[in-house]
C-alpha cells in the first residue's frame, strides 16, 4: 500500500499537515510519498485548478508505482454537496464509487475507488476519536468564498439521501469505429454523447451546459448537420451521427512535432499511444503533409472521412524527407475505445483494465 499526500502550497500550515499525514501513513504500515503542486496559482478558478493538479500528480505517482487503482475517502456528505452544487450550475461530475481518473492523458488506465460513500463525516470522526486518533480540519472547508464550503454550510445538520451507485442511464451507447472515431444514434443520452465527444476529441473536459443541450436538440430533431464541439466534429446524416477529430482544431493549436523516446510510451493528441524502439522518430499531424505520403499511405488515409484526415498521426524520421503512416519498430495504439468504455461504466473490476504498458 502506498499513501499519497498532495501539498497544494495554498496554506502556510500545509508543510506541517504533510508531515502529519506522512507519520499517520507510516504508523499504519504503508509506504508514503509526498507530492507538491508548485508554481504560480491562478487568480480565478482556483478550486478547479487545484483539483486538476491534484489528480494529475496522483495519476503520475500511481503510474510510477505500478498501481491501477487509487482509493479516496469521499463520504455520503461529499455526494450531497456535489449534488447541491450541480443543481446550482456547477459542472462537477457525479461522485461515484468506481470511476476512471479525470486526469488525461496521465490518468489513462487508472481507476478511482471510493469505499466510504455510505459513511458520514461525523461517523468517521467518532470512529477516529474512539481509536485515539487525530486528524486535520482544513480551514478552507469553512471559507464561504468556495462553492464547496457554501454547500457544506447549507447542508449542515441535514441527513444525506441513501447512496444510489447504480450506473447512470446513458441512453443508446456510442459505437467505436476504427481507432479513433465513433457513431451515435439520434436517441443517444447526454452523458454518453458527452463522453464520446471528449474521447474522440482527445481532451480532458467533457462538454456540458447550453452547447451540449443545443447539440442534443439538433440530433433529436432529426436535422442533418455538421458541427464541432469539444474538439470533435459531428456529422449527422439520417439516423446516426459520426464523431471524429476535427482537423481544423489541430491547425488552431499548431501542434509541434512530438519526439519519441525509445522504449517510452508517448500520448499524442490525447487519442493515441505511440512507442518507438529506436531514436529519431517524431509524430506530427497529417495536416499539410498528405500530398507527401506515399501512394499506398495516401490510399490508406483516404479511407477516413475528409474532415479528419489532417488530424491523423503520421511519423517522420530525422533523416527522412517524407512522412509515413507506420514505421519499423514503432507501435501505435488508439485510446478512444478503452477510454470510452471506462467513461460509460463498462469496466467493473480492476482485472478488466487494459494495462498501460501493453
Amino acid at each position: 500500500m502506498v499513501a499519497l499526500t498532495v501539498d497544494h502550497r495554498l496554506n502556510a500550515d500545509s508543510g506541517r499537515w504533510t508531515d502529519f499525514a506522512a507519520g499517520a501513513a507510516r504508523n499504519a504500515g504503508a509506504d508514503w510519498r509526498g507530492l507538491s503542486w508548485d508554481g504560480d496559482k491562478p487568480a480565478t478558478g482556483l478550486t478547479a485548478a487545484a483539483r486538476a493538479a491534484r489528480h494529475g500528480l496522483i495519476a503520475d505517482a500511481a503510474r510510477e508505482a505500478g498501481a491501477s487503482v487509487v482509493l479516496f475517502a469521499h463520504t455520503a456528505d461529499d455526494i450531497a454537496e456535489a449534488d447541491l452544487m450541480r443543481s446550482e450550475g456547477s459542472t462537477l461530475g457525479r461522485v461515484r464509487e468506481w470511476s476512471p481518473s479525470p486526469a488525461w492523458p496521465e490518468g489513462r488506465g487508472l481507476m478511482l475507488l471510493r469505499p466510504l460513500l455510505g459513511e458520514r463525516r461525523t461517523g468517521l470522526r467518532d470512529w477516529l476519536a474512539g481509536q485515539g486518533a487525530d486528524w486535520i480540519e482544513d480551514p478552507a472547508n469553512a471559507d464561504p468564498r468556495f462553492g464547496r464550503s457554501r454547500a457544506r454550510q447549507a447542508l449542515a445538520g441535514a441527513t444525506p439521501q441513501s447512496v444510489d451507485q447504480a450506473p447512470a442511464q446513458t441512453g443508446a451507447r456510442p459505437t467505436v469505429e476504427g481507432e479513433a472515431m465513433a457513431h451515435v444514434d439520434r436517441d443517444v443520452g447526454a452523458r454518453a454523447l458527452a463522453a464520446a465527444l471528449v474521447c474522440v476529441g482527445g481532451g480532458s473536459t467533457p462538454p456540458r451546459g447550453a452547447r451540449l443541450d443545443a447539440l442534443m436538440a439538433r440530433l433529436k430533431a432529426g436535422e442533418d448537420f455538421a458541427a464541432t464541439l469539444c474538439g470533435a466534429r459531428i456529422e449527422a446524416v439520417g439516423a446516426t451521427a459520426r464523431l471524429m477529430r476535427e482537423a481544423g482544431e489541430l491547425r488552431r493549436r499548431d501542434i509541434s512535432p512530438l519526439a519519441l523516446t525509445p522504449g517510452v510510451e508517448t500520448v499524442w493528441d490525447g487519442r493515441f499511444v505511440v512507442c518507438a524502439d529506436r531514436p529519431g522518430w517524431s509524430v506530427v499531424p497529417a495536416r499539410g503533409r498528405l500530398a507527401s505520403l506515399s501512394d499506398a499511405d495516401r490510399a490508406e488515409i483516404n479511407r477516413l472521412p475528409a474532415a479528419t484526415r489532417g488530424a491523423w498521426p503520421v511519423l517522420i524520421r530525422d533523416d527522412a524527407v517524407a512522412p509515413v503512416l507506420a514505421g519499423e519498430g514503432v507501435e501505435r495504439r488508439g485510446l478512444v475505445a478503452e477510454r470510452l468504455r471506462l467513461a460509460l461504466d463498462e469496466t467493473t473490476h480492476e482485472d478488466d483494465l487494459i494495462s498501460a504498458t501493453r
